[in-house]
């Protein structure tokens, strides 16, 4: 595949890294539905709203991204979000990173960067 404009491969990895922060902030709102006495106010929280705002930008904008780059090559970058959740879990939730899964991080970035080449 040719070389993609700069612009088109920061699409590429922004959208996961949206996806990414959409995940911790449905976990934040799993935490609070843990301890809430009313399922919808906890549904209606701006955590759980700015989440779902934040996957339907991130499904326009991957829609965009796709009108120019093959869905087979596209895809591969999704595998980020591996790399971003545990990563924004760790520093915004406190969740641990082992050895063994910061090798796999490692694994899957290699993968990706093998794209470029």
């Amino acid at each position: 595949m040719k070389a993609l404009p700069l612009p088109t491969l920061a699409l590429l990895v922004l959208t996961p890294f949206v996806i990414a922060i959409g995940q911790v902030l449905f976990k934040m709102t799993g935490q609070k539905l843990a301890g809430a006495t009313s399922v919808p106010s906890a549904l209606l929280s701006p955590l759980f709203l700015a989440a779902l705002a934040l996957y339907g930008s991130a499904t326009l904008v991957w829609v965009y991204v796709l009108k120019s780059v093959p869905l087979s090559y596209a895809y591969s970058f999704m595998a980020l979000t591996f790399v971003f959740v545990p990563v924004l879990a760790h520093f915004l939730l406190g969740e641990t990173i082992s050895l063994r899964y910061v090798i796999g991080l490692g694994l899957i970035v290699a993968g990706i960067m093998t794209l470029w080449s």
